[in-house]
């Protein structure tokens, strides 16, 4: 494992829905770059097994219940790591869910699940970060949207226009934000993940199985994330879309 040695270069990240999938991947690699990870998702148990890891590999984590949902679940967490560490250089926005289904199918409930997640979920994770980075000069908004931002598929329809949203906000607030926070959104093609386990819809789960044939690992997603990390202060990484060869 290879650890960054120069401290001038480490940052404290926060990285939401880091219990598995992209969001565990990212944890993994910006630890062993040198980082500091502190690990936010409901499932602690998971957490706790990646902040475990980490630790064993040499790499500075921690880890914290988080609730994206909750707005002042959010502004704890990120007022807690700013206690204990001083400041937050980075928040990596990537809880998200997608039970996908036909809007015929009326998964009301589900519909709504997206849209609290991956909508009000970020909008939470940037209205908790952003009064310190204004404190503290500077700082780094990273959103996960999906290819599905910028295209959609039978049966996506809300997914898709949550992850439109998500990439609006982003770039809202990229357009809003002193030069000094950097805003990324990293677009995912197909990658493995449990997003699509959890489809409730037949049809929508049959649809996926086709669709979601040709796989890219997380850490795909995680190394375009350390990219936009690692650049100098006067170079913002406005979008990076990142997908399997082999999808069209």
């Amino acid at each position: 494992m290879t650890t960054e040695t120069n401290t001038q270069l480490s940052k404290i990240v926060l990285v939401t829905g880091a219990s598995s999938g992209i969001g565990e991947a990212t944890a993994l690699r910006l630890a062993s770059e040198g980082h500091h990870v502190v690990l936010g998702a409901r499932r602690t148990d998971r957490l706790q097994a990646v902040v475990e890891k980490i630790r064993a590999n040499g790499g500075a984590a921690s880890a914290h219940r988080l609730d994206v949902t909750d707005a002042a679940d959010v502004r704890a967490v990120v007022d807690r790591v700013v206690e204990e560490h001083g400041r937050i250089d980075v928040i990596v926005n990537n809880a998200g869910v997608m039970p996908l289904s036909r809007l015929d199918a009326l998964l009301v409930d589900e519909w709504d699940q997206m849209i609290d997640v991956n909508v009000r979920g970020l909008l939470h994770g940037i209205a908790a970060v952003l009064p310190h980075f204004g404190r503290q000069g500077g700082g780094h908004v990273v959103t996960v949207a999906s290819i599905g931002a910028h295209e959609v598929y039978p049966t996506s329809a809300v997914y898709s226009a949550s992850k439109f949203a998500a990439w609006a906000i982003t770039e809202g607030l990229r357009m809003e934000s002193d030069p000094s926070v950097r805003v990324t959104t990293i677009t995912p093609g197909t990658v493995e993940s449990e997003l699509a386990e959890h489809i409730s819809d037949t049809g929508a789960r049959t649809y996926m199985q086709s669709f979601r044939r040709n796989l890219i690992p997380a850490d795909a997603i995680a190394r375009a994330i350390s990219f936009a990390l690692d650049q100098p202060a006067d170079v913002d990484v406005n979008e990076i879309i990142v997908r399997p060869a082999a999808q069209r």
